[in-house]
């Protein structure tokens, strides 16, 4: 009986899957921590015996190739593509039989240039596809991320790919895509968790624009990408080795301290509330949670050094794992239990946390500085009138930009504001973190479009 498991990760947007005849398995696109992968497949009593990737990825490190040694399978990469590790090349038009499956290889150029999807074919029926970053759900995969000088034409590309989709596949082929759940690979926002070839043909830009509308309209709505995507790339062609998930090294008496002074990055894993309360100053906060290894990634010089700071040791693992699947896989140490215990006798602070009936009732007291820490698209949609706009990932190139005086912090939701004010703490700024969702700001007629607030658009 076929089966096609989903093995999801919401930190980074993206699926795997595995399908399988009950016999035998193929996998597509696997993070890097195989485990979950191989758990899958031992679950259900099926060996995995073929791995394939649909391009090089972008967005995060692959575990294909570890996976393909460990479990002893095929490991189909594009033979067109670059790599430096032995692969069993393949291209479009290739039928490859996994037990009484069939993949079937189409090239879907766009998100890359060799990029491939893969049409799922038992019995005598084509069943799904393996679309990866080419057609999403309501969306396609990005094509800038080779460079703005590409973007065009694998614009084009993207185009020409998502109509061969349509044309050669069956109404009801389900689309299995391995971006748009989150991912920043996504050209525009996409909905739903699961779609077929007959929904896309409705809803899909690809399938309703002309190849020029759909271009210009999906290059207008570029935006920024998280900074630890430059990386990917060059390390998945290198082909990566699994991680290693051996705990760190627990930190001695006072090298707490002497990390901070040193300028290694020592990053706080407790919720934004508790790391308020009390924290070590010049430690920065990235809460625990689906958002830890994007704004991490995206922030953190490449290959510094890096101390983490968890309530217990799962909430430790949890993050290595996590950061593991981007290529941050050496944690230099970590401290473990209570703050006062991790922290060796340093000197604990604390800063205020609110929300913006509290920043509103306070600017009616008092002058301050009301710090927008959002991306400039999220700016320009809507925003708080007099607020100073440094999106986080700017900011600590720019905290000299932040105008004098008691500094109250936003985002969307509250986790970029909690970075953003443990980085303004730690250089010695009064800071207010707005823990709120901004949702709660244009209700409340805080915030406004632009022109709504008397401000013109940008």
């Amino acid at each position: 009986m076929l089966e096609v498991a989903v093995i999801d990760t919401p930190s980074l947007g993206d699926r795997s899957y595995l399908a399988t005849d009950g016999s035998v398995a193929l996998v597509i696109d696997p993070q890097r921590d195989i485990d979950r992968v191989i758990a899958e497949a031992q679950s259900r009593g099926t060996q995995i015996t073929h791995v394939f990737e649909t391009h090089i990825h972008n967005d995060y490190v692959t575990g294909g190739l570890a996976l393909a040694r460990e479990v002893g399978a095929d490991y189909h990469v594009n033979g067109a593509d670059d790599v430096g590790f032995e692969r069993v090349k393949i291209t479009d038009g290739d039928l490859i039989k996994v037990g009484r499956m069939r993949l079937r290889v189409l090239a879907t150029p766009g998100h890359t240039f060799h990029h491939l999807s893969y049409v799922l074919e038992f019995g005598d029926s084509t069943v799904a596809v393996f679309t990866g970053g080419s057609l999403l759900n309501g969306s396609t995969g990005r094509p800038d991320l080779l460079g703005s000088e590409h973007s065009a034409t694998l614009a084009r590309a993207q185009h020409s790919s998502a109509r061969r989709l349509a044309a050669e596949l069956p109404p009801e082929t389900v689309v299995y895509a391995t971006h748009g759940f989150g991912s920043f690979c996504s050209a525009t926002p996409t909905s739903g968790t699961a779609s077929t070839i007959e929904v896309e043909s409705r809803a899909n830009p690809a399938l309703l624009l002309d190849e020029a509308d759909y271009v210009s309209s999906i290059l207008a709505g570029l935006d920024i990408y998280p900074a630890y995507y430059v990386h990917m790339a060059p390390a998945n062609s290198g082909g990566p080795l699994a991680p290693d998930f051996s705990p760190p090294r627990r930190l001695s008496p006072g090298e707490l301290r002497h990390r901070i002074d040193a300028g290694e990055w020592v990053v706080d894993l407790r919720s934004r509330v508790a790391f308020g309360a009390e924290h070590v100053r010049g430690t920065r906060s990235f809460e625990l949670s689906d958002s830890l290894a994007t704004y991490l990634g995206w922030l953190i010089p490449w290959g510094a050094p890096l101390t983490l700071i968890g309530p217990t040791a799962d909430d430790v693992a949890s993050a290595q794992r996590d950061l593991a699947r981007i290529g941050i896989d050496k944690i230099a140490a970590a401290g473990v239990g209570g703050l006062a215990e991790v922290a060796g006798g340093e000197p604990l602070t604390s800063y205020q946390v609110t929300n913006f009936a509290g920043y509103e009732e306070a600017s009616r007291q008092r002058e301050l500085v009301l710090l927008d820490v959002r991306r400039d698209s999220e700016w320009e949609a809507a925003r708080i009138p007099g607020a100073t706009h440094i999106p986080l990932h700017e900011l600590e190139a720019r905290i000299d930009d932040v105008p004098a005086g008691e500094v109250w912090v936003h985002c969307q939701a509250g986790y970029r504001a909690a970075v953003a004010a443990s980085l303004l703490d730690a250089a010695g700024r009064r800071v207010v973190l707005i823990n709120d969702h901004f949702a709660v700001a244009k209700r409340t007629g805080l915030a406004a479009e632009p022109d709504e607030a008397g401000e013109p658009g940008i």
